[in-house]
């Protein structure tokens, strides 16, 4: 039986009531019908429930996310999407100092990215004990080289298996080059949609794009369903918004890095940027995190500021009373007050889990900045930290990666056993993209970042 993941209304309604509690709508008219017409909770990690509903609940499923969607929220005012009004909000908007970025810097930041992505594979979708198990069995933690099932009890892999999908490609026994994954082929999309709009691109360009280049068998969560609507006539922003919960999730982020390495020195050209690719599939938080990571990564590929610096840049093209800039800066102050950095992961875990799902930005995001801040800019710390703290292990350490990536500076300063494995060869379905090295996507993305 295929069950398509992350579509199915019945599904959705879960998702859709927990986000309506995140963002303060009652929604408890709605829940009480949904449970009392035999509805479920949302799939906790999975992307659809093993069973289809009855034709019955399907068509009440799509009622009650139209019913869901109607519904006002008081976090509007202080959580927009609209760029000038998160502009409005945004006292310290960075000025313009545009800078320069070497192809070598750049070359990094795609090893960096691809590395930290990587590590993550294998234990995507995992809870938190059992990647602390896994790692520690293998005498790798916190981790300082690739997973390996070598030396693992087997009792301990049928208690947490490896992402099923992934062990084949990602533990460091099976690694051979760089293996397909939606974090690497979301900046070589956008480095497309560079190549043939430039920099002043719409989110319709991005969107026929999506079209033309981008199999919808490998889209997930926000982008899934964006990429639905898309086909079924909507045309963005409205594909971010209907039917779809997963809007304020880390999808948006994931698709910033391209945006930020294309404008050294301008974090807030480079969060203009993100904001109009996320707006495609997200809302609100959703954009927030992609606008923070390019801001980041902007000013990291300067060159000139420390990690710190980075992420104070990101924080100032976020609305600061929004639900993700109280995360980060929380994330940010606890990595700066406990050495052990597990104690800081058990402490964001206490805060976030109990209210966001394991791909939600908020949480994602807070992680990423106190695996950054905790590792004062060190290329292994940042990439360690940010996977060993959970969650989406693959995309925090893919980010993590490029923002350390480009603060080492080159790719002779990143650790050979992160790179090496890798074999400057990516593969994807994305474009002729197939196969090819990072050397060459630094200097397609420089040739990006220095056109006019």
């Amino acid at each position: 039986m295929l069950r398509l993941t992350w579509v199915q209304p019945e599904d959705l309604v879960g998702h859709e009531l927990r986000q309506a509690a995140q963002d303060g709508r009652d929604a408890s008219a709605v829940a009480a019908r949904w449970r009392a017409a035999g509805g479920h909770e949302a799939p906790a990690w999975a992307g659809a429930s093993e069973r289809p509903a009855s034709r019955r609940l399907r068509l009440l499923a799509e009622e009650l996310l139209d019913d869901l969607a109607l519904l006002s929220s008081p976090s509007a005012d202080t959580e927009p999407t609209d760029l000038e009004r998160i502009r409005a909000l945004c006292p310290d908007w960075p000025a313009p100092r545009p800078s320069t970025v070497s192809p070598a810097r750049l070359e990094a930041a795609w090893l960096g990215r691809a590395a930290g992505c990587l590590l993550g594979k294998p234990v995507e979708k995992l809870p938190l004990t059992g990647i602390r198990l896994l790692g520690r069995a293998a005498g790798n933690w916190p981790p300082t080289g690739y997973f390996t099932a070598r030396g693992v009890p087997q009792h301990l892999i049928a208690a947490h298996p490896w992402n099923r999908r992934s062990a084949t490609t990602s533990l460091a026994e099976n690694i051979d080059g760089m293996p397909e994954d939606d974090d690497l082929n979301y900046p070589l999309l956008n480095l497309l949609l560079l190549r043939r709009h430039g920099k002043g691109f719409t989110t319709a360009d991005a969107a026929r794009l999506w079209l033309d280049e981008l199999p919808a068998g490998r889209t997930f969560t926000a982008e899934r369903v964006a990429y639905r609507n898309l086909l079924d006539g909507l045309e963005p922003p409205h594909t971010a918004r209907h039917r779809n919960p997963f809007r304020e999730w880390i999808g948006a982020l994931i698709r910033a890095d391209v945006h930020g390495w294309t404008n050294p020195g301008d974090p807030g050209a480079a969060a203009e940027q993100a904001h109009r690719d996320a707006i495609l599939t997200h809302t609100a938080n959703g954009v927030y995190a992609a606008m923070f990571a390019a801001a980041v990564i902007a000013t990291a590929a300067t060159g000139t500021h420390d990690v710190h610096a980075c992420l104070r840049a990101g924080l100032t093209v976020v609305p600061p009373g929004s639900r993700l800039a109280d995360a980060v800066r929380h994330a940010v102050r606890l990595a700066g007050s406990h050495p052990d950095f597990d104690t800081v992961v058990d402490a964001l875990h206490a805060r976030h889990s109990p209210v966001h799902h394991w791909v939600h930005a908020v949480p994602n995001t807070a992680l990423l900045a106190a695996a950054l801040t905790h590792a004062d800019g060190d290329f292994t710390g940042s990439v360690s930290r940010a996977v060993s703290g959970g969650w989406d292990t693959d995309s925090n350490g893919a980010t993590a990666g490029s923002v350390a990536g480009l603060l080492a500076g080159s790719p002779a300063a990143l650790p050979e056993h992160w790179t090496a494995p890798l074999k400057n060869r990516l593969s994807t379905s994305v474009g002729d993209f197939d196969g090819t090295g990072f050397d060459a996507l630094a200097h397609l993305t420089h040739r990006e970042a220095t056109r006019p």
